[in-house]
């Protein structure tokens, strides 16, 4: 059985956070300290500065060359066939409202944008089998499993950080990409009238079609503008104009979904240019070198990225906290979707985790220690970035908050369960 201690030290690690939780909450709900746009500011600066400086400080430190593999495959399997299964349904539902025109009476391309499955994959995938591996992991199994389970919650973190998060941030891209490109559309369509209008100099296009993530469409959006000049409709003559107008539907009958090879290449692009993706690369190599040469980080160095990623998890449950404050009701998601969000957490990602380490096969502390940090509560960051990209980010603040106190009697219980 868990001794008292190790109960002990698991609300250790758990009261901070909800400190934190809390005091953001309060400030928003109460104390009216900060407005919608300076709660934003904090998750901004967490995802942009805090979290790839955590990111590299976990891989740069973490030794590549004894990694438990088993571990190591059965975490990657786990969360593929996760994926997998979430993406075929995607393509599923995808196919299936084609062919119903949208499902509402709404031409097809505007329904996608607006109910997209893609949305549902990667939240379900982030809630199902991304667990807070280091803040509750390592204190709650190193006193079920004794010392050695804190350097394998590291590894599972690591591989988090370079392979799954990406993922994660990729698919927030290709939404972001699409739904710009699509938003451009109208624009494009309504070039030809416009010149009449705005005396052939300029198009304006409505605030509403802002791009929401700060998505680069310089290049197509200038190149859809010059076509339209250049067409033989764009003529200063109102005659024409008019002619043209009256020849050219209306922008939503001619919206078309954008090829997906532009959409890919834009979310690729964006990518490249995040700080999470350098933060995890340049902490691989660094790492890949270190544990090579036996060399260390200089102190100096060392210190003034502490300064930085110490900030990481205790603005990400601030932040989580402001969010629920300006929500409606404490649950912003709904208890249905938070019980179900809870189902995939405890429940199907630790049955999954303990299939899959069966199959490779795992025996003993290490299939234990396995399934137990599958049953983890949901990773805080994965709240940072559904904040940031503005994609069912009442979830995560919801599976976040909730999971913690769920956490530690599912684990006892997987716990119990493992050791008969």
């Amino acid at each position: 059985m868990i001794p008292g201690s190790a109960v002990y030290h698991v609300v250790e690690a758990m009261a901070p956070l909800y400190t934190a939780a809390v005091l953001g909450y309060a400030s928003v709900r109460w104390l009216k300290a900060f407005s919608d746009e300076q709660c934003a500011g904090i998750n901004h600066f967490v995802a942009l500065y805090a979290v790839p400086v955590l990111i590299f400080h976990m891989v740069s430190t973490n030794d590549p060359y004894h990694m438990n593999e088993r571990l190591i495959a059965a975490d990657t399997l786990q969360k593929a066939i996760i994926l997998l299964a979430l993406t075929a349904w995607a393509f599923w539902a995808h196919f299936r409202r084609r062919r119903t025109g949208g499902g509402d009476g709404k031409p097809a391309a505007t329904a996608g944008s607006a109910a997209s499955p893609i949305k549902w994959v990667v939240t379900n995938f982030s809630v199902a089998s991304l667990p807070n591996t280091i803040i509750m992991g390592v204190p709650l199994l190193d006193g079920m499993y004794g010392s050695v389970s804190g350097g394998l919650m590291k590894q599972i973190v690591v591989m988090q950080f370079c392979i799954w998060y990406n993922v994660v941030i990729f698919l927030y891209e290709f939404m972001a990409a699409r739904d710009s490109t699509t938003k451009i559309s109208p624009v494009v369509v309504s070039a030809a009238p416009a010149p009449a209008e705005n005396g052939g100099r300029s198009i304006h296009a409505d605030e509403n079609q802002v791009v929401v993530v700060n998505i680069e469409i310089t290049e197509m959006a200038a190149a859809a503008v010059a076509a339209a000049a250049a067409s033989p409709t764009a003529s200063t003559d109102s005659s024409g104009a008019e002619e043209a107008a009256a020849a050219v539907p209306p922008p939503a009958a001619v919206q078309q979904v954008p090829p997906v090879k532009v959409v890919l290449w834009m979310a690729v692009k964006k990518l490249l240019q995040i700080p999470n993706t350098y933060a995890s690369f340049l902490g691989l190599i660094w790492s890949l070198m270190a544990f090579k040469i036996g060399f260390s980080m200089p102190k100096i160095v060392g210190d003034s990225l502490f300064i930085i990623y110490t900030t990481a998890v205790g603005l990400s449950m601030f932040a989580s906290g402001t969010f629920i404050a300006r929500q409606s009701r404490f649950v912003p998601c709904g208890y249905t979707i938070a019980s179900l969000s809870m189902v995939l957490k405890f429940l199907i990602g630790p049955v999954l985790m303990l299939l899959v380490s069966l199959a490779i096969g795992m025996h003993g502390t290490l299939l234990h220690i396995a399934v137990v940090q599958a049953a983890l509560p949901l990773a805080v960051t994965s709240f940072v970035y559904a904040e940031e990209y503005k994609v069912h980010a009442d979830i995560m603040s919801t599976g976040v908050i909730l999971g913690i106190f769920i956490s530690l009697p599912v684990t006892i219980v997987y716990y119990i369960l493992l050791g008969l």
